[in-house]
């Protein structure tokens, strides 16, 4: 009988310390760098492939400066201009003051008006929640400059408060150099590079890229998606919005979904919020 009791208790108290960590917790620690053991069998090998190295160098050479050549070209076309959008008038829009100032244009504008700016700062805030223990803002500032380049710095804080567990949170900055890519008046897409840090019991930083866009759909309203992954540590960070403003002079409503994935953790939530643009 007491053996019984014993494995009971024993069960019982493993059971509790599975699950005694929150959600942020546990996505912090698959976050933090692991410990790697190396092995040294690899000197055989890199010797046997010394002896087929001077073979076909100078073909190599050829064909390999040429497919470089090649694949620079796309990168190039695919990723900033090619050769058949420079007569476009979206190669040269305009950044305007804000969406649907004193017309149905969104980000961009084709010709010269009292729309236009050289310079704009987008400003948003929104709150995040999965649920009534887990709950997080979003800060986020956008400098628009030179038609079409952007510098993008965006705060994440997460709170879960867990009545059995205690209190628990994280926070994340990421920063961003973005090109817009594809700039009309209804519709414009941007890619970036940049890093972001994570805060709290990892203290590290990550690479990270992004991908978006923004569709404007009708007068006040506009749809934007926007996707980015931070790699850290052989895990990532990935973020995505599926968001619907409402415009209204140089303020805009925000509502809508946003999903990470923190290491090996999950957050579905809903958010809202408000922007403003200056």
């Amino acid at each position: 009988m007491k053996r019984i009791l014993l494995s009971i208790c024993f069960l019982f108290f493993i059971g509790v310390s599975s699950f005694s960590q929150s959600k942020i917790e546990k996505a912090e620690k698959s976050l933090k760098k692991k410990e790697k053991t190396t092995e040294n069998t690899k000197s055989n090998h890199n010797n046997s492939r010394n002896n087929h190295n001077s073979e076909g160098d100078f073909l190599t050479e050829v064909v390999g400066e040429i497919i470089v050549q090649a694949f620079a070209y796309s990168i190039y076309a695919v990723a900033i201009e090619s050769p058949f959008e420079m007569e476009n008038k979206a190669s040269n829009a305009y950044i305007t003051k804000h969406p649907y100032y004193k017309s149905n244009k969104g980000n961009y504008i084709y010709d010269w008006s009292e729309d236009i700016t050289f310079f704009r700062t987008d400003l948003s805030t929104r709150y995040i929640s999965e649920n009534s223990k887990l709950k997080g803002m979003h800060l986020n500032l956008e400098m628009h400059f030179l038609k079409r380049i952007a510098i993008e710095g965006d705060y994440l804080q997460l709170w879960e408060n867990n009545p059995n567990f205690g209190y628990d949170n994280l926070a994340i900055y990421t920063s961003l150099a973005k090109y817009y890519r594809v700039r009309s008046e209804k519709f414009d897409a941007w890619w970036g590079l940049g890093a972001s840090y994570i805060d709290g019991s990892v203290n590290e930083f990550g690479f990270t890229y992004g991908l978006g866009a923004e569709w404007f759909i009708a007068k006040p309203i506009s749809a934007e998606v926007s996707y980015n992954q931070t790699l850290i540590n052989d895990e990532s960070i990935n973020k995505f919005n599926g968001l619907l403003n409402y415009h209204f002079k140089q303020f805009k409503i925000i509502g809508g979904y946003e999903h990470l994935r923190i290491g090996n953790q999950n957050f579905s939530t809903v958010t809202l919020g408000t922007g403003f643009f200056f």
